[in-house]
């Protein structure tokens, strides 16, 4: 008899343990869909859709030609004899990234956009990189490293270091553009 109560009670706990740790589980990844439709309505991925080819499932994406169509702007666009420089937010506890500039593996680096403004020059530079679920977020592994900039507010801060120049950049606006509005690339 009384075997058979501590083996309810046991039955008990491991069922509601299963349960805590599926929700564990479901639950950040559930939250972080929400907050990414509230602030983001229509994301955008690499990911092939319904119009495009199957083909694209095959492509490595930690490689940045595989993120444009027709692959990435060659390096003969950049006009810079550095191939590389630092940066760093403190919000998201990022220090001294690697940026490539037009470089290819993005799980090596951050890469700019061949083409846009370099660090201290006018025009927009862009910048991309890998983020995952924010859970997973590790600002040593570039294959994570954006996974919370999302979270970056006004005012929050970016540090650069280019050709042994700092340079301090705080930001004013966040939006998401479609790969085919290259208007901002200007």
């Amino acid at each position: 008899m009384r075997k058979s109560i501590l083996l309810k009670i046991a039955a008990l706990v491991s069922g509601i343990s299963g349960v805590v740790i599926l929700l564990g589980v479901i639950w950040p990844i559930a939250s972080y869909e929400k907050d990414a439709q509230d602030k983001y309505p229509t994301l955008i991925s690499p990911v092939a859709g319904e119009n495009e080819s199957l083909a694209q499932e095959d492509l490595d994406y930690t490689k940045a030609s595989s993120w444009f169509v027709g692959g990435a702007p060659k390096e003969e666009f950049i006009s810079s004899k550095v191939s590389f420089y630092t940066m760093s937010i403190p919000k998201l506890k990022i220090e001294n990234a690697t940026v490539a500039i037009g470089g290819e593996d993005l799980a090596k680096s951050l890469i700019q956009y061949p083409g846009t403004a370099l660090p201290g020059k006018p025009g927009n530079a862009v910048i991309f990189g890998h983020s995952i679920l924010p859970i997973f977020y590790n600002p040593k592994n570039y294959l994570a490293i954006f996974s919370t900039l999302p979270t970056l507010k006004r005012e929050d801060e970016i540090d650069v270091s280019y050709d042994g120049v700092s340079y301090k950049y705080k930001v004013e606006e966040m939006f998401e553009v479609s790969p085919t509005d290259i208007q901002v690339l200007e």
